[in-house]
């Protein structure tokens, strides 16, 4: 009987021991589950974070950029708005000179000394042109070119060594610092 109740305990033992195990084993079990659930939400936190903090970089850079745009173009109306402002500073005085000379030539009677007077005015307009970077353009005798003239008329060359090239301009080209800012109208010879 001994034996028995010894089994017996022993069971009993056992099935406890089983039992203890089994806790043991259901509580790993759940402290793993939450562990990795609570790993899981860390890892989503840390996601979301991640992507708050980047989304905020992104719209702080995009509004830097945008105010960025807006200077810059703010800028560029500002200087075209402005940029011929030194060449009418300069024409100002070649303006006043002509009022002054239709003022004091009113009365006038001697034809030299008025053609003296607006030859001296457009000198000053030509060299105040000129010193801003504008280049008449020499195509009389040139080649016809069409990158830089606009032939308004063709007639029979006057000589064999004018046919194909300019014969005449009606409007004079211009260059400002080597660009064409008009083309020349020129008559060709055929």
């Amino acid at each position: 009987m001994d034996t028995t109740k010894e089994n017996q305990n022993n069971k009993n033992v056992e099935e406890n021991e089983l039992k203890n195990n089994e806790e043991i084993i259901s509580e790993s079990v759940e402290q793993e589950n939450t562990d990795n659930s609570d790993k899981q939400e860390e890892k989503e936190q840390s996601f979301e974070d991640k992507y708050l903090e980047l989304n905020d970089k992104f719209i702080r850079l995009y509004s830097e950029f945008d105010n960025y745009r807006k200077r810059s173009n703010k800028e560029k109306l500002d200087l075209i708005s402005t940029a011929s402002e030194g060449v009418l500073k300069d024409m100002l005085t070649i303006l006043d000179d002509f009022e002054r000379a239709i003022a004091n030539n009113e009365q006038v009677e001697d034809v030299n000394s008025l053609k003296e007077g607006f030859n001296l005015i457009y000198n000053k307009f030509k060299n105040t042109l000129e010193s801003k970077g504008l280049k008449a353009m020499e195509s009389v005798g040139q080649i016809f070119d069409s990158e830089l003239h606009e032939a308004i008329a063709n007639i029979p060359a006057p000589s064999d060594d004018l046919k194909g090239k300019v014969v005449d301009h009606v409007e004079k080209g211009y260059y400002l610092h080597e660009k064409v800012i008009r083309f020349a109208k020129v008559v060709v010879g055929q």
